[in-house]
């Protein structure tokens, strides 16, 4: 297993569409084992293909306690199942630091297939129906930031840019 690098806010590559699995095989079972130790070496909770840099609809989570719950979910379609929406505080591994509320549908239908490359069918409300379509955005080339306003974006492009700084003296110093 490896810890893959995850793209930092405003990468241009999170921007890119994500491309439909067409077989789950051998290199797509590792990139599942290897996004889901990224997940977890970062502190987080879901974590999108898009975002370490491979740009097909595969996404990792985790909405346990212990760390010990992954769920996988490729080629998914996520469909809202009411009109009510609420807001929900929510961060990103790849705007580091930034959180800010967005408003989402709380029940959707995800149909997906699993880890193994079978089908199934789920309807989710509460944390995982938001952590679904953030996800999902990351698929679609969208952040979270993307339904904030422009003086947000600009402050949480600002904080990731001073964020990823400081990361980085604390690397050279740990080297040194």
């Amino acid at each position: 297993m490896a810890i893959l690098p995850i793209l930092s806010y405003p990468d241009p590559r999170l921007r890119t569409i994500a491309e439909p699995v067409k077989t789950v095989d051998a290199e797509i079972k590792q990139l599942i084992e290897d996004m889901i130790e990224t997940m977890y070496d970062a502190k987080g909770i879901g974590l999108a293909a898009t975002q370490v840099d491979r740009h097909i609809q595969l996404i990792v989570m985790d909405l346990s306690e212990n760390n010990d719950n992954p769920r996988v979910f490729i080629n998914p379609k996520v469909t809202p199942l009411v009109e009510d929406k609420k807001p929900y505080e929510e961060g990103c591994l790849s705007v580091p630091d930034v959180y800010d509320s967005v408003e989402r549908p709380t029940r959707v239908k995800i149909e997906a297939l699993d880890g193994e490359g079978k089908p199934f069918v789920e309807e989710a409300e509460g944390l995982l129906a938001v952590c679904i379509q953030h996800e999902m955005d990351h698929l679609n080339g969208v952040l979270f930031v993307d339904y904030l306003s422009r003086l947000k974006q600009t402050r949480a492009r600002d904080k990731v840019k001073k964020y990823l700084k400081v990361r980085e003296r604390q690397m050279q110093q740990n080297k040194a």
